[in-house]
C-alpha cells in the first residue's frame, strides 16, 4: 500500500473497518472526505458522534431509537396482535419498505449459530418471552429471520419454545425472487419455493 501521511492512513484504516468497504474504497472515501469544506467535514464527524451517543435500543422491541420505546411500538394505530421477528434493525427498515405491515417487531441482535458459539442466551430471546408473557393480546409470531442456516435454526428454535403457549407461529416464505428465472435459481431456493407455494 502506498506510504501516506499518517492521518490519512489512520483515516483510510479506520473506514476500510465499516461492512463493505474495501482498500480502494476506504482511500476513496477518505480523499473525499478531505476534499470537504471543513464545516462539512465537522458535521459529518458530528452526526457519527451524535448517532452514537444518542440511540439506544427501545426497551420494548430491541430496535434503534433516540427515545425509550421506537416510533413503532409509541404508535397506537399498529396491530398488537402480530409480531414480526427479524434479526437486525436494518429489517425492520426493510419490512417497512412495503408498506403492508401494520404489527410489531421484535429485533433479536443475531441469530443462533452453535458453529460461533451463539446461543439462544446470547440474542434478544428472553426479552421476547417477557414480552409475550406480559401481553394476552399477542396471537401471532411472524418468524423473519434469514434464510440460511442460522436464520433456520433461529426460527426452529422460537417455534418450538412458542408452540406450547398455544400463539400462532408462521414463517415468511423463501424462494424465486420477482423477476428471477428458474434456471438460475439453486435446488435450496427451488425447494423453499415449492415448499411455500399456495392456492391462486
Amino acid at each position: 500500500m502506498r506510504q501516506y501521511p499518517r492521518p490519512l492512513n489512520k483515516l483510510i484504516n479506520e473506514l476500510s473497518k465499516l461492512p463493505g468497504i474495501g482498500g480502494k474504497t476506504a482511500q476513496r472515501l477518505a480523499f473525499h472526505i478531505l476534499s470537504l469544506s471543513d464545516r462539512e467535514a465537522e458535521a459529518l464527524a458530528e452526526a457519527i458522534v451524535s448517532a452514537k451517543k444518542n440511540l439506544r435500543y427501545c426497551s420494548e422491541c430491541g430496535n434503534l431509537t433516540d427515545q425509550d420505546k421506537c416510533l413503532i411500538c409509541s404508535d397506537a394505530t399498529r396491530d398488537r396482535s402480530v409480531i414480526c421477528v427479524v434479526e437486525t434493525p436494518q429489517d425492520v427498515v426493510a419490512m417497512e419498505r412495503i408498506r403492508e405491515y401494520k404489527g410489531l417487531y421484535h429485533v433479536l441482535h443475531g441469530a443462533i449459530s452453535p458453529a460461533e458459539g451463539i446461543g439462544p442466551n446470547d440474542i434478544n430471546l428472553k426479552s421476547l418471552i417477557t414480552r409475550l408473557q406480559a401481553s394476552d393480546e399477542v396471537k401471532e409470531i411472524i418468524i423473519a429471520t434469514n434464510p440460511n442456516i442460522e436464520g433456520e435454526a433461529t426460527a426452529m428454535y422460537i417455534s418450538r419454545l412458542l408452540k406450547p403457549a398455544g400463539i400462532k407461529v408462521t414463517r415468511i416464505a423463501h424462494g424465486i425472487p420477482v423477476g428471477g428465472d428458474l434456471e438460475y435459481a439453486d435446488e435450496v431456493t427451488l425447494l423453499k419455493a415449492i415448499e411455500g407455494r399456495r392456492e391462486l
